[in-house]
């Protein structure tokens, strides 16, 4: 009467995700292998845990009360499997880390790709997407962003140092035109604006001498990515609002024209965070000390 665990842990991925589909992306299986590995637990059990219509996957009674039993049973297996591995010699395994298609670009070759060349062992599966999601619920190990976005509840680790923005327009775009001088200014210029994955028009930011303020800059184009922001740029639809380091080759070889500097102040970059735990598992430790490794490094 015993389902395997691979099974139990079909079920807890079910109901959390609320359907299928979700779930096995999660697990890394079919939606029709997950769907047969619930149906056999089932019935094996002689009960249905879920109620499944057209649209919608939710628990039954039945469902809810085995769940309820079933998943800190399921945290103290991971957790002895955990304690296990830390006294391997190297990590394995699968480390899943959560973050905005920006943030991957900033850490994919100074800590991602290195930690692969040094845990051979590993594998290592990046998630991008814009809005911020539990990573508890959705099965990730870890999550990336700036500091201000990490959930309280979360310890963070800082990846490399403060992130500054640069406002840029190439030299297509500024030809004919003054050079804003002042934030003011850029409402007499065509800005190309962005749409956060909240929905909302991002609001660029400003500060000098200690204060801080936004600004609803005026424009014909929004885009939703950094990438596509910085080739409209590049073609001189307008002026940009981006990070820093993603143009500092384009400033150098004058391809994009640098305004507004001292306008634009740094602030906290990107961190690692993770739910506090007393034991952590060895691939994220080991993740950890290469990231403090590297910041070392840089220092």
């Amino acid at each position: 009467m015993r389902g395997t665990l691979a099974e139990l842990e079909a079920v807890v991925a079910v109901a959390g995700h609320g359907g299928f589909r979700a779930a096995a992306r999660e697990l890394g299986i079919s939606s029709s292998a997950l769907s047969q590995q619930i149906a056999a637990l089932e019935t094996r059990l002689g009960i249905r845990l879920f109620n499944r219509t057209t649209r919608s996957v939710s628990l039954s009674a039945a469902g809810e009360q085995f769940l309820a039993e079933v998943t800190p049973a399921l945290a103290a297996i991971r957790n002895a499997i955990d304690l296990a591995d830390e006294h391997r010699a190297e990590p394995s395994g699968t480390l899943r880390i959560n973050m905005a298609i920006g943030a991957a670009r900033m850490v994919l070759e100074p800590y991602l790709l290195e930690y692969l060349d040094r845990y051979p062992q590993m594998n290592l599966e990046v998630v991008t997407e814009g809005a911020l999601v539990d990573i508890n619920a959705q099965g990730f190990d870890a999550g990336v962003r700036i500091l201000e976005a990490v959930p309280s509840d979360m310890t963070a680790i800082p990846i490399g140092g403060t992130i500054r923005p640069a406002i840029v327009g190439s030299p297509a775009y500024f030809k004919g035109r003054s050079l804003p001088q002042v934030p003011a200014d850029l409402m007499h210029h065509r800005c190309i604006k962005a749409r956060m994955a909240s929905g909302s028009i991002y609001r660029w930011e400003f500060g000098k001498r200690g204060q801080a303020f936004t600004l609803d800059v005026p424009g014909n184009l929004i885009l939703d990515d950094s990438d596509l922001l910085h080739r409209a740029a590049l073609r001189g639809v307008g002026i940009a609002y981006l990070n820093q380091w993603q143009v500092t080759d384009d400033i150098a070889a004058g391809r994009l024209i640098h305004v507004l500097e001292d306008w634009t102040p740094p602030y906290p970059g990107l961190c690692l965070y993770y739910p506090g735990r007393r034991h952590l598992p060895a691939k994220m430790r080991a993740f950890i000390d290469l990231i403090r490794e590297i910041n070392r490094r840089r220092a």
